[in-house]
């Protein structure tokens, strides 16, 4: 932990599963409260608001302001702010992500034909209606974006699919590509975290679950980086993958004790 002050910290299979916390997940974080360290949560969901992670880790008793969540669905908010503010959106995914770009000031779409760019992210009470509209946004001429690309996250009952599954569905029905995925390892969400953090990404980690997406983050943009085996990777995966972690822990439980201080000896 020497040299390091920021910690970008992952959510689902990190710091919880489902709607239950993590053992010693609060406890770690209070820990960087403690010493000062800066903290940012980023995470690939997109299917949520901030203001609903908010109230969600409030619920645990981990106390966050909004400025510190980065979920890909804000990340994507801000990107189309930035690059494409005029555009009008269509969305699949569940309720959050239209709640998220509307604090934004994004403009949705009235019908699926009048939309420049379809958003999907995950989609937990996904109907065939709902899909038909995404499909006829797309054959109307609508770019697809994703907030992230991820094929499964650890529910509280286990692997269950993810962002992945819809972006599949309309693909295949349309013969359009992706245009833009948001979410992790992409640059865009680390450099939303280090813009956040306001530090330079040799003094911060990377903490999270997936080898894909926490880790690969990490390594590509110059940070240290922690794999905790709460989620869905264990250590085989990680002593074998071609982007291996500086660090292999049980769960974010451990960080409380790495952070300790250390006695001299005399």
């Amino acid at each position: 932990m020497d040299g390091i002050e920021g910690f970008i910290i992952d959510l689902d299979g990190t710091v919880y599963r489902g709607s239950q916390a993590v053992e010693g997940a609060l406890e770690a974080i209070a820990s960087l409260r403690k010493q000062g360290k800066r903290v940012v949560f980023l995470s690939n969901r997109g299917n949520i608001s901030r203001v609903m992670c908010q109230e969600k880790l409030l619920g645990m008793g981990i106390i966050a302001v909004a400025e510190e969540i980065l979920l890909s669905s804000s990340v994507t908010a801000g990107y189309l702010k930035m690059n494409d503010p005029q555009a009008k959106v269509w969305t699949l995914g569940d309720t959050g992500l239209r709640e998220e770009l509307l604090s934004w000031d994004i403009t949705l779409a009235n019908i699926p034909e009048e939309a420049d760019k379809l958003v999907i992210t995950l989609h937990e009470n996904l109907t065939y209606k709902e899909l038909n509209l995404a499909f006829r946004a797309v054959r109307g001429g609508a770019e697809i974006i994703a907030t992230n690309a991820d094929k499964s996250f650890p529910g509280e009952e286990g692997e269950s699919i993810d962002v992945a599954g819809m972006i599949g569905a309309i693909v295949s029905a349309t013969g359009k590509e992706v245009k833009t995925v948001i979410g992790k390892p992409s640059p865009v969400m680390a450099e939303a975290a280090l813009r956040t953090l306001g530090l330079p990404p040799e003094s911060c980690i990377v903490i999270g679950d997936s080898l894909p997406s926490d880790i690969a983050l990490g390594k590509r943009a110059g940070m240290k980086t922690a794999l905790v085996l709460s989620g869905s990777t264990s250590r085989q995966d990680a002593e074998l993958a071609k982007e291996r972690p500086d660090a292999i822990w049980d769960s974010i439980a451990e960080l409380a004790s790495l952070l300790e201080p250390k006695e001299e000896l005399v």
